[in-house]
């Protein structure tokens, strides 16, 4: 197996998350290190109420933890508990964790915010020298590289006079990112100037993965000059590096400059190895930029081959991942503009000041010319294409209805093939939960209803159903008489499919019981039993008319046979989605039961969510 296929095996058993311009910790010397793992001592914080007020633990957690929503939980706790104890240094502490971890997950405002309420709450110089670091960080990642540099240099002024080893950290942080900052305005001497410095200040300081980083940004420098063969060798020397520190964002930047090497020596078929390797190792752990630079790099790639479908798919999932991040120009204008506040309130109030001015200018003087230009243009065509527009809108009118009745009976991606081939390929996919429901007595409430009071009580019920499965991003397949079939996990895979379809299943299961409970609705005297399962499945259309979405595969009917065993008013698992929630519900063995065809199957019954889930949820 090649070094390249070594990182994409291991990296689903890893949880550590860094992003390039990586994270500042506060100060060594203000608190006490634990000589235990961060894994013993968050299990023993969660087990143990008598630490739950422990800030020096909190602190711990909040610091090593690069998980971004356990790192927000515990910053989260951190500020709390240290208000209320009235601990500054510590509300210090837990504010700029807290955004760290928001620059993590790519919520650039929070982060900001947070930061700025770290400033709230320090005197020191040092301290203030860290926001300004951090604060580039956010500018860089939001590719207001102007702007970061300019806090980066503002930080190094201080941290350059400094002897000590963590002002020296934080100087060749500052340089490191300055100098990335330089690289990304294409100001290569800056750049390269910058990076090497830092170098020289982490190999003093034994960092290895700070060293990891310049070697690979120098080899990226290397690539915009056209020295390709120096900047594979820098590359591929930063890679191994932090693949044996198991720090895989910077991995996928460097895949996609290897990716690029490849592209100017016009070998594609290496350059598609390393760029999909790239993207699937960023969506392994979700890293949202480096998601977008690889699928920009492959529909780069696929379009010089002239793979034009293939190069359209990745550009359409580079424009989602894109336009799923904050607007960087509203960040700018707005929170970024607090930032300026944070580190220097007076010059951050002047820019404020000016930037709301020239952005009410700009917005008025654009809807002017454009009323004017769509006032032109509305009298020049009037008359003459006032027939064409009713045809126009007409047809308009008539393609929306349809694309709206195919998105009823068909998942939208499913649709959009269906649309442009004729036809839709099935899809397999390794990990989905499956959930079937049914009414209770529903023949024997049937047979006294008319058949258009049956036909408006089953609609008022799965109505809601649908509503619910919208509401938690669940897949609706199909209803059979009484009985109502959804599925979690597609058609776009998800980590937590199981944990989504159960709350839908409680919500369904309450909601039956407050209708017949509160009768809030005539002839509505159904119960409800609910069955799931969780597996592979295979997903596809059905026929040439009259288009079906549905799921096949030994899922389909364990999670059938689940409800077929479940009791009224109870949701039934089997033993694979019990594997996958049962840290997130409380759940009660039911033993093994004998289905169909003589199978034996364990059984749980889910009872409710745990308290702490729900509270790490909010």
């Amino acid at each position: 197996m090649s070094r390249w296929r070594l990182i994409y095996s291991i990296k689903l058993g890893l949880s550590k998350i860094l992003i390039l311009t990586f994270f500042l910790f506060l100060p060594s010397h203000l608190y006490s290190q634990q000589e235990t793992s961060i894994e013993d001592m968050e299990k023993e914080y969660e087990n143990s109420g008598a630490k739950k007020n422990d800030l020096s633990i909190l602190y711990e957690l909040s610091n090593e933890i690069t998980e971004p929503n356990k790192k927000v939980k515990y910053s989260q706790e951190l500020v709390r508990i240290a208000k209320a104890k009235d601990c500054t240094k510590y509300v210090f502490a837990g504010y700029f964790q807290l955004g760290n971890a928001y620059q993590v997950k790519g919520d650039y405002s929070k982060a900001l915010e947070s930061y700025f309420n770290a400033a709230e709450n320090t005197d020191s110089d040092r301290e203030l020298g860290q926001i300004k670091l951090v604060t580039g960080d956010v500018y860089s990642l939001s590719k207001n590289f102007e702007r970061s540099v300019k806090y980066y240099d503002e930080a190094i002024q201080y941290f350059r006079g400094a002897q000590d080893a963590q002002d020296s950290t934080y100087l060749g942080s500052g340089l490191f990112n300055a100098g990335d900052g330089y690289l990304k305005n294409n100001q290569l001497d800056k750049a390269f100037s910058y990076i090497q410095e830092a170098g020289l200040i982490f190999d003093k300081l034994d960092f290895v993965k700070g060293a990891a980083y310049c070697v690979g940004t120098l080899g990226l420098i290397y690539a915009k000059q056209g020295e390709n063969e120096k900047a594979e060798e820098n590359i591929q020397d930063a890679i191994q590096k932090l693949e044996k520190e198991e720090d895989y964002a910077p991995i996928c930047e460097f895949l996609t400059a290897m990716a690029d090497i490849y592209t100017e020596k016009n070998d594609e078929a290496k350059a598609l190895e390393f760029a999909l390797l790239s993207r699937e190792l960023a969506t392994a752990y979700g890293f949202k930029n480096e998601i977008i630079e690889s699928n920009l790099k492959l529909s780069e790639i696929y379009e010089k081959t002239g793979d034009i479908p293939e190069s359209y798919r990745y550009y359409k999932e580079f424009i989602i991942y894109r336009d799923s991040v904050i607007n960087v120009e509203t960040a700018q204008s707005i929170a970024g503009l607090r930032a300026d506040y944070e580190v220097d309130q007076k010059q951050a109030e002047f820019d404020l000041l000016n930037e709301k001015q020239k952005n009410q200018q700009l917005v008025l003087i654009s809807i002017a010319v454009a009323l004017f230009l769509l006032g032109l243009l509305a009298f020049g065509l009037y008359r003459r294409n006032r027939f064409i527009n009713k045809t126009s809108a007409i047809i308009e009118k008539e393609r929306n209805r349809s694309d709206r009745l195919l998105l009823n009976i068909l998942p939208e991606e499913t649709a959009k093939e269906l649309k442009k081939n004729g036809k839709v390929k099935a899809q397999k996919f390794a990990s989905v939960t499956v959930l079937f429901a049914d009414f209770k007595r529903f023949t024997l409430v049937a047979e006294k209803l008319t058949p258009e009071r049956l036909i408006k009580t089953v609609d008022y019920y799965f109505s809601q159903f649908d509503r619910i499965m919208d509401k938690h991003g669940v897949e609706k397949i199909k209803t059979i008489g009484d009985s109502y079939m959804a599925a979690s996990g597609l058609p776009f895979p998800s980590h937590d499919h199981a944990s989504r379809i159960l709350k839908a299943a409680f919500e369904m299961t309450e909601f039956v019981q407050e209708t017949k409970d509160k009768a809030l609705f005539d002839d509505a005297d159904f119960e409800v039993r609910i069955g799931l399962n969780s597996g592979p499945v295979v997903a596809g259309v059905v026929g040439i008319k009259k288009f079906a979405y549905d799921i096949w595969g030994d899922t389909v009917n364990i999670a059938a046979r689940m409800e077929s065993h479940s009791e009224i008013g109870r949701i039934n698992i089997s033993e694979n989605t019990y594997e996958l929630i049962k840290h997130e519900f409380h759940c009660e063995y039911r033993g093994e039961v004998e289905v169909k065809n003589q199978r034996i199957l364990k059984m749980y019954y889910v009872n409710a969510v745990k308290e702490n889930i729900d509270k790490k949820a909010v």
